[in-house]
């Protein structure tokens, strides 16, 4: 009888793209890794995998067993959420990715109240700004903000509050330079996220309905809303940032708001799940938690 772990670490090494990857995803190191899937291949008596230096490619024996090996893992994990989602208690491991400065700024409480209403849960919060695999990473929900139509197929999502984006800079970025409507943010150093083009797209809707679109070169160009803040900051640029992130900036005045009288077109701040990890009670009660904890601070601005 085939070692279940040895099937699943043979398929996350393939999903992976190799044994370190696989290695950093699982926990475990790229040296037992390759052990136990040279141990596996002397038990078949087979080749799986083709290794250099470089490359990783499956064998036509192993392109068939990894289809096997992943409807088994499939039918494993199903059975094991099946027999937690009978246990009316919320419990065992549960995995949550967040950005950063979220979870600095306003997750502590909702932590720590969630922890004790259910002692029986393991919270593991993966602290990342970039785009998250959710499936592919292990992980229960992906707490993020996105635009509404920034959707990802397999995926349920929770919207939790409207994300309202504002353009601000540093007050003295601002001196000497009259930015009060958006043609006057052309050829002004700007930071912010980049598109397919390799530009940044400001999309704006001015007080009478009006809408402009600027398509702009980046001074620095990224998607992490921290680093950008600390960018404005520093008098490097203007940015687009959700409310959630600056408000306190914006509140002690070391950063300013640019055409207070346009908006942006909102996200949400959103929990992301995919919908079998949704059946779980340690799951639900997390989403049912932070939905209560967002709703209860009514006045979060987001």
């Amino acid at each position: 009888m085939q070692d279940l772990n040895d099937l699943a670490y043979f398929a996350k090494v393939v999903e992976a793209g190799g044994f370190a990857a696989a290695g950093r995803l699982l926990g475990v190191p790229k040296s037992r890794l390759s052990r136990r899937i040279a141990e596996l291949e002397t038990r078949l008596g087979a080749r799986l995998l083709q290794r250099t230096t470089r490359t990783l490619t499956l064998t036509t024996l192993g392109e068939r067993y990894l289809v096997h090996c992943q409807a088994l893992l499939r039918e494993a994990e199903s059975a094991a959420e099946t027999a937690a989602s009978l246990s009316s208690e919320p419990r065992g491991p549960l995995r949550v990715s967040c950005p950063v400065a979220l979870a600095q700024d306003y997750l502590p409480d909702v932590v720590t109240r969630f922890l004790q209403r259910y002692p029986l849960v393991q919270l593991e919060l993966v602290l990342v700004n970039r785009r998250v695999d959710v499936v592919n990473e292990g992980l229960d929900v992906a707490l993020r903000v996105r635009d509404v139509d920034d959707v990802e197929p397999g995926l349920i999502v929770r919207r939790l509050r409207q994300a309202s984006g504002v353009l601000v800079a540093a007050p003295a970025f601002l001196v000497g330079r009259q930015l009060d409507a958006p043609e006057a943010l052309l050829g002004v150093p700007l930071l912010g996220a980049l598109e397919l083009d390799r530009r940044v797209h400001l999309r704006m809707v001015g007080p009478h309905g009006q809408r402009r679109e600027l398509v702009l070169e980046a001074r620095l160009g990224i998607d992490d809303f921290s680093v950008r803040k600390t960018a404005a900051l520093a008098g490097l640029g203007y940015t687009m940032l959700p409310l959630l992130y600056c408000e306190a900036e914006l509140a002690e005045g070391r950063l300013q708001r640019l055409l207070p009288d346009w908006s942006l077109p909102g996200g949400h701040l959103q929990a992301a799940y995919a919908h079998r990890r949704g059946q779980l009670p340690a799951v639900r009660a997390w989403l049912e938690h932070l939905e209560d904890s967002f709703r209860d601070q009514g006045g979060m601005p987001v």
